[in-house]
C-alpha cells in the first residue's frame, strides 16, 4: 500500500516538474532575436519609486535614470518615500526626482504605489507607468524598448532583471542565476508561445488604463499577485528582454533568508486566495497564464514534497523495498545519482551566465553553490508553512559604488 501511495505522489510530482521542462524548451525558439521591433518614442512614461530608507542608493538610480536615451520630456520620476527614518526624500529631490508625499499608511510596498497609481492617474500627459526599486540601475535603452512594446499593444510587461552586484559572493552569484533562469526558461519562454511572463517585483511597465481603478492587491508579494489578476483579467504580460535592469541583490544569508521568507509567504497566500479563480477562469477560457499562474503558487508545497518523496526513497533503499521506475533505479546508483543532478544544474548555469553575455569566472562561487541555494529553501517553505510572514522587512541596500558604465561593458 505504502508503495502504491509513493508512486501516486511520485508521478505527480514528476508530471508537475516535467510541465516546467517542457514549456522551458521554448526558451530557445527564436533564439537570441527580440519580440518587438523598434519604434519612434511616442508614449510618455511615469516612473515609480516606493522607497524605504534608502537614501545610499536612490541618487544613483535617478542619476542612471537620467540617461535614458528617450526623450527627457516623454517620461518623469517620482520617489513616494514612506516610513523613512533617513534622508531619502532628500537625496532623491537632489537626484531630481519629483516627491510624492505618501499620506496613507504603508505596510507593503503595494501600499505605496496604490496610492501613486491613483494620485498620478490625473496625469493626463502619461501613457505607462514603469515601477523600480530604489537600490536598481537602469540600461540606457531600458524605455526605448518600453517604448517599442508599447508600440505593438503591450499593456503590461516585464524587464529582463540583470544584478549590479553577481560577483560579490556565492549569494548574490545564485540570486543572479535564478533570475537568469527564470528570464530565459519561464518568461522567454512564455513569450515563444504567447503565454505571458511573470511580474518579479521590479522593472515592469503597465499602461495606465490596467490600474485605472487601483491596483489592488492584498498580499505580501504584490508582484506575483498582480501577474495572477493579469492571468484572470486576460492581460498578457509580455517579457521585453532588451529592456534591462541591475538589481542589488542581499549578500548575506540573514537577509536571503528574510526575503525567501517574504516570497515564499506570499506565494502560499497567493494560492489560497486565487486558486479557485484561476481554474475556473483556465476552464472557462483555456488561458494558459491561469495554469501556470497555479503551477507557480504550487512551487513551495510541491518543493516539500519532492524532498519528503527523497526521504521515503532513501528508507525504502535501506529496509530493501525494491522499486522498479527510472528514477529509483538512479537513485540506487548511490553517489552518481547526486553527481548526475548537481553537474546538470552546474552545465545549466553555465548555459545561462553564457547566453546572457557574462563571463564565468566572475560568478564561479554561484555557479557551484546554486544547488545550495536551492536546497536552502526547503526549511524556509517549512517555516512559511507553520507560521506564514505577514509584515514587509527592509532589506538593507548600500551599493552605491557600482558603475553603470562598467556593467554595461
Amino acid at each position: 500500500m505504502l508503495v502504491i501511495l509513493y508512486y501516486i505522489i511520485f508521478s505527480i510530482t514528476f508530471v508537475y516538474g516535467m510541465y516546467f521542462a517542457i514549456t522551458g524548451f521554448f526558451g530557445f525558439k527564436n533564439y537570441h532575436k527580440s519580440q518587438f521591433g523598434k519604434h519612434k518614442p511616442k508614449h510618455k512614461f511615469g516612473i515609480v519609486i516606493a522607497t524605504r530608507n534608502e537614501e545610499k542608493v536612490i541618487g544613483a538610480l535617478v542619476e542612471s535614470l537620467k540617461r535614458q536615451n528617450y526623450p527627457k520630456e516623454l517620461y518623469e520620476v517620482f520617489v513616494i518615500p514612506n516610513n523613512c527614518t533617513d534622508n531619502t526624500e532628500q537625496a532623491a529631490r537632489k537626484a531630481g526626482a519629483t516627491i510624492i508625499d505618501c499620506t496613507v499608511p504603508v505596510k507593503y510596498k503595494a501600499d505605496a504605489l496604490k496610492f501613486a497609481f491613483a494620485k498620478l492617474q490625473s496625469h493626463k500627459d502619461l501613457d505607462a507607468f514603469v515601477v523600480f526599486d530604489a537600490d536598481n540601475l537602469v540600461h540606457p535603452d531600458f524605455l526605448a524598448r518600453m517604448n517599442d512594446a508599447l508600440c505593438e499593444g503591450v499593456q503590461v510587461a516585464q524587464a529582463f532583471r540583470d544584478a549590479k552586484n553577481m560577483g560579490d559572493n556565492w549569494l548574490t552569484g545564485s540570486y543572479t542565476l535564478f533570475y537568469f533562469i527564470q528570464n530565459f526558461f519561464y518568461n522567454r519562454a512564455r513569450m515563444n508561445y504567447s503565454g505571458s511572463a511573470t511580474i518579479n517585483g521590479t522593472g515592469f511597465m503597465m499602461r495606465k488604463e490596467v490600474v485605472k481603478d487601483g491596483f489592488n492587491t492584498v498580499t505580501i508579494t504584490e508582484d506575483s499577485e498582480f501577474t495572477a489578476q493579469c492571468a484572470i483579467r486576460g492581460i498578457q504580460v509580455a517579457f521585453v528582454e532588451d529592456a534591462i535592469t541591475y538589481d542589488e541583490h542581499p549578500m548575506t544569508f540573514r537577509a536571503s533568508w528574510k526575503q525567501r521568507k517574504r516570497w515564499t509567504s506570499g506565494t502560499l497566500c497567493c494560492l489560497s486566495t486565487y486558486w479557485k479563480k484561476l481554474i475556473s477562469t483556465f476552464v472557462k477560457t483555456g488561458n494558459i497564464a491561469c495554469f501556470d499562474m497555479l503551477m507557480m503558487f504550487l512551487a513551495p508545497i510541491m518543493m516539500l514534497i519532492t524532498s519528503a518523496l527523497t526521504i521515503v526513497l532513501m528508507i525504502f533503499h535501506i529496509v530493501g523495498v525494491e522499486l522498479f521506475d527510472f528514477f529509483s533505479y538512479l537513485y540506487a546508483s548511490g553517489i552518481l545519482f547526486f553527481i548526475l543532478f548537481y553537474l546538470a544544474s552546474v552545465l545549466m548555469n553555465l548555459f545561462v551566465v553564457k547566453y546572457n553575455h557574462k563571463k564565468p569566472r566572475d560568478i564561479i562561487s554561484g555557479i557551484f553553490f546554486f544547488s545550495l541555494f536551492l536546497l536552502s529553501w526547503i526549511p524556509i517553505n517549512i517555516v512559511c508553512l507553520i507560521k506564514k510572514t505577514d509584515s514587509w522587512e527592509q532589506i538593507k541596500h548600500d551599493r552605491n559604488d557600482v558603475d553603470l558604465d562598467k556593467l554595461l561593458n
